[in-house]
């Protein structure tokens, strides 16, 4: 009797806990969803928080550069490398410039920003807001007839929203760089040939694709960062699981979200 007791408060234990995550994440889902229609709305009063959109730009963009800068220059090698060392045996060689290309602008650059973004900004953003929950300085900003949303939330997401395909075409090009180091120190393809391919397979569609993946995770990422910031409770230990959730949610939905648009423009996605 003993152990049936036992076996069956793990498994009461187990199915709660399941549950229990699974309605917390379809409410922080709506929550989420509902909070940027609010952005939406106050995105009118953009131009009136021009400076803040422009502050976050700058931690998105110029606090980050050094890190895109060395995440995709040696994107670009590794992706030139493999590539490479599997075109070799057919001499095909120069063909590794029209691959990277095709690889970066439809899936590999948007992707690799975006993480990086999420690791460097999202966690930051995330908390930030939360701090501001904890210490109910967002109970503040509510009782003096100040929205959030507004005031926290809209520059942020509007701020990420462009930044990311910035940075993204920024980690197009020098992984393209980096791409052409290896093609020619280490595959035999000199510059010219590899540019050549580079101009020949660059796309249009592949383009804009691949940006506006950047732009939509822009807008993911900073509004799922925020609501987990918002709903942030109990003081430091919150804050830093609203941090690790919001990471762990943004990274997951890029994921996800980057297959489905992939498969929307190129192909039926299941």
């Amino acid at each position: 009797m003993v152990m049936i007791k036992k076996l069956r408060d793990v498994i009461v234990n187990v199915v709660g806990g399941v549950g229990k995550n699974t309605l917390h994440i379809v409410y922080m889902m709506g929550y989420s969803t509902m909070l940027f229609l609010e952005v939406v709305y106050y995105s009118r009063s953009a131009f009136d928080k021009r400076k803040e959109i422009l502050k976050q730009m700058y931690y998105a963009g110029v606090k980050t550069f050094i890190v895109v800068s060395i995440v995709a220059l040696f994107t670009g090698m590794i992706l030139a490398l493999q590539i490479g060392l599997e075109l070799k045996p057919y001499q095909q060689q120069p063909l590794v410039g029209n691959i990277i290309i095709a690889t970066l602008t439809r899936e590999m650059a948007p992707f690799v920003t975006a993480i990086i973004l999420i690791a460097a900004v999202g966690s930051t953003m995330a908390a930030e807001v939360g701090t501001m929950a904890v210490s109910e300085e967002i109970d503040a900003l509510e009782m003096m007839s100040i929205s959030p949303v507004r005031f926290l939330v809209m520059p942020r997401v509007i701020s990420l929203a462009l930044m990311l395909p910035i940075a993204t075409v920024y980690t197009n090009l020098l992984g393209c760089i980096g791409g052409g180091i290896i093609a020619h120190f280490q595959l035999n393809v000199s510059f010219d040939v590899y540019y050549s391919h580079i101009l020949e397979s660059l796309h249009f569609k592949a383009t804009y694709v691949g940006l506006l993946k950047a732009f939509i995770f822009g807008i993911m990422v900073s509004t799922i960062s925020c609501a987990n910031g918002l709903r942030a409770t109990n003081g430091a230990l919150g804050v830093g699981k609203a941090t690790r959730n919001s990471v762990v949610s943004s990274f997951l939905m890029v994921l996800i979200v980057g297959y489905y648009i992939t498969g929307i423009f190129y192909g039926k996605a299941g």
